[in-house]
């Protein structure tokens, strides 16, 4: 329903929608608001939530000028929180009302939460006693207030029971706030035992806690080196200072072994913030971290975002992962966001990780960051022994992808009762699926890709887009039966050569395509920590931070993988992703191995792997960054132009690279097809902006797509400032 407001207050409300600034709204008689008040205002012919903001609303013709609808009983988006959404804005180049959007994601949260009816004792004597009333009322003798079916199942009785004293008059009715969604946690539930050097660690990230104000300290430990126990301190620093915490981790599946570590110190679990939270629960977390009844919060990236009431601690697990980069609509980086949280705000941030990310080392060497060095495994565990198995001079057999040196190991193993886990980072059965007789390839109708075949689904599946179809038994091509073959390996491929060397084997495949969700990825995780498997066959799910006691041999299925292709990330994330996944071996303290199969045993990431010598790899990386100017010693921005036909996006990127305005310090390269040159029906072009450290890559973008013609048609353009795939 469309309101016009009779002059008066005019102020600023940002709104989640692509709004590069706020509308105005007029404030209604009598009404009170302040910046950061969450409000309902009429958009058109639609009411949306938004956020009341700093500053003075911008004049209005009378006539055009609407009122606010609601003002919520909700606490506001503190001005730390406001500053955050627009710097986030300003350096992503995304529109500030999308990035406020991801800080009103649950909209149900802004009405409180409704009491719950509950009973309470009146003084009055029952007419007649017996066993089952008195055991309801020596519970309720205390005074606590009860739910009327939580009574009765309490007591043992049936809620006949409580509704005859109810009439009593021996109970009335009250009302019983909305109970918390975890208990709050207790710093002195458990007292750690530490090792030496994780007592120190732990002793100087409580010192910078408990000293307050910025700064970033990177956690920099071996694998089982405990990390989690020594930043915990940290955790329990914050909260003994009355500020709220929070823990970002890459992956759910890792959330469930954390939140019963968390449990064991705290006697308590935080609260859980990712996408697979129950829209109820989630509410319901959102609620209560503005209220600052959540006191910790163990989420993925997005939590970022929640509206914390009294921040005082962010803490970045396995800080160098992938996983913490968002590359949809509003492009950025969760761990660089948290130390801009954290610099805003004023408070510590600690980034953890066995394998840290070449700008967190750069920053800790050049005295930015503290740097914390756990050299160690806790109860002085050995790391597994490693060796690279050349795969030219031991080449599996014909048809099989493991080498004759790598099942031995695996037979050994088996032997002593102990696990063997296979890694291979690579979903499905194969890759590829071809025709013997035309050749015919399998294709993705909606991207430049091949479609991936599932043996286990009986389907063929893009992983780009998500298109799926039934795997045929005939070739579509030329009508030939039987002969569809699939080509190179997916961990179903694996784990049926496996079965077929070791058929007395309990195998447990891994995969984040696994039937059932997360569910049951956590129930296969859980199975595989109690010893209820032998041989474990899984992608990069495996390598982030479980701990699987019995498991003593890793075999890298193809070290060479992350090596095949241009991005200059690539010797750095192989080494990190084969560093964490033979980190899972040993780490009860057992002798334990770590087998390479490569076809590139020289390979410095191969050398620095086996010899376990980080350093110089690290050196060597470094330098090399600092040689070629790529992040952290120079900047990198990238542009994707999209479009349903060819022509349109490459017009539009041409459009774009002449409109590029000339800078001493900025290049720009492109526009060129993208490697993924069609994804979901769209085809893409790529420019890519690289700078000097000291170059304002900000303010040359805004000139460049400013001076450029709108997009037209079916054209977007998204910018990614700090690229992490050059896909």
């Amino acid at each position: 329903m469309k309101q016009d407001s009779a002059p008066g207050r005019v102020i600023p409300v940002m709104l989640p929608m692509p709004a590069e600034r706020p509308y105005s709204y007029a404030v209604p008689d009598g009404a009170t608001v302040a910046p950061g008040a969450i409000l309902r205002v009429p958009l058109g012919p639609r009411e949306v939530a938004g956020v009341a903001w700093d500053g003075d609303g911008e004049p209005v013709a009378p006539g055009k000028l609407r009122q606010i609808s609601e003002i919520f009983d909700c606490p506001p988006l503190s001005a730390e929180m406001r500053r955050f959404i627009e710097w986030v804005a300003g350096y992503t180049l995304s529109p500030p009302g999308m990035v406020a959007r991801m800080a009103l994601r649950a909209p149900a949260a802004f009405d409180p939460e409704p009491p719950v009816e509950g009973l309470r004792l009146t003084g009055r004597e029952p007419d007649r006693m017996t066993a089952a009333r008195e055991r309801v009322l020596a519970l309720a003798a205390d005074g606590q207030a009860w739910t009327r079916s939580g009574l009765a199942h309490a007591a043992g009785v049936s809620l006949s029971v409580i509704d005859g004293l109810m009439a009593q008059g021996v109970f009335e009715r009250t009302e019983i706030p909305p109970r918390p969604v975890v208990p709050p946690p207790d710093t002195a539930f458990v007292r750690p035992e530490l090792t030496p050097d994780q007592q120190a660690a732990a002793d100087r990230l409580r010192e910078r806690v408990s000293a307050g104000g910025f700064g970033v300290t990177l956690l920099d430990g071996v694998t089982g080196s405990g990390k989690t126990e020594v930043y915990f301190e940290a955790v329990a620093a914050a909260l003994e200072r009355g500020k709220q915490v929070l823990i970002l981790l890459p992956e759910i599946a890792l959330t469930q072994a954390f939140l019963e570590r968390f449990h064991d110190r705290f006697g308590a679990k935080p609260a859980e913030w990712h996408s697979d939270l129950a829209p109820k629960k989630r509410e319901r977390v959102w609620r209560q971290v503005a209220e600052g009844q959540v006191r910790v919060v163990a989420g993925a990236r997005s939590a970022l975002f929640l509206p914390f009431r009294e921040l005082g601690l962010i803490v970045v697990d396995e800080e160098h992962d992938p996983a913490y980069k968002q590359e949809d609509r509003v492009f950025y980086n969760a761990r660089d966001m948290s130390v801009v949280r954290g610099h805003i705000g004023n408070f510590p941030v600690v980034l953890a990780s066995a394998t840290p990310s070449i700008e967190s080392r750069v920053n800790a060497d050049q005295g930015r960051y503290q740097r914390i060095v756990l050299p160690a495994r806790f109860a002085d565990a050995a790391m597994p022994e490693l060796a690279a198995i050349d795969m030219r001079r031991s080449p599996p057999e014909r048809g099989g992808f493991l080498s004759p040196v790598l099942i031995e190991a695996i037979e050994r193993t088996l032997a002593r009762k102990e696990q063997a886990l296979l890694f291979l980072n690579r979903r499905g059965y194969a890759p590829l699926t071809l025709c013997r007789v035309c050749g015919h390839r399998f294709q993705c109708p909606n991207c430049s890709s091949w479609l991936v075949e599932h043996r286990f689904r009986h389907q063929l599946v893009c992983h780009h887009c998500g298109h799926n179809e039934p795997q045929p038994e005939a070739c579509p091509e030329c009508g030939a039966l039987d002969h569809l073959v699939p080509c190179g390996p997916g961990v179903e491929r694996i784990a049926e050569e496996v079965d077929r060397h070791f058929p007395a084997a309990r195998t447990i495949v891994l995969s984040s395509d696994l039937m059932g969700g997360v569910k049951r990825l956590r129930l296969e995780l859980e199975a595989i920590a109690k010893g209820e498997a032998d041989i474990v066959v899984g992608t990069q799910l495996v390598a982030k931070g479980h701990n699987f006691p019995s498991m003593t041999l890793v075999g890298v299925v193809d070290a060479d993988l992350g090596l095949a292709n241009g991005d200059p990330r690539a010797a750095e994330r192989t080494f990190q992703l084969l560093s964490q996944v033979t980190g899972r071996a040993g780490r009860s303290g057992k002798k334990s191995f770590g087998l390479l199969q490569t076809y590139q045993p020289e390979h410095p990431v191969m050398r620095a792997l086996v010899s376990g010598d980080a350093e110089t790899f690290y050196e060597r990386e470094i330098a090399e960054r600092e040689r070629a100017g790529l992040p952290p010693f120079g900047r990198l921005a990238s542009i994707i132009v999209s479009a349903a036909t060819r022509s349109e996006a490459e017009n539009h990127a041409r459009a774009l690279r002449r409109a590029a305005p000339a800078a001493a310090e900025i290049d720009i390269l492109g526009p060129a097809e993208a490697p993924l040159a069609l994804v979901a029906g769209r085809h893409r072009f790529r420019l890519l902006v690289h700078g000097s450290r000291r170059a304002d890559l900000q303010a040359y973008l805004r000139q460049m797509i400013s001076t450029a013609e709108r997009p037209r048609g079916s054209v977007r353009v998204q910018v990614d400032i700090d690229p992490q795939s050059f896909l």
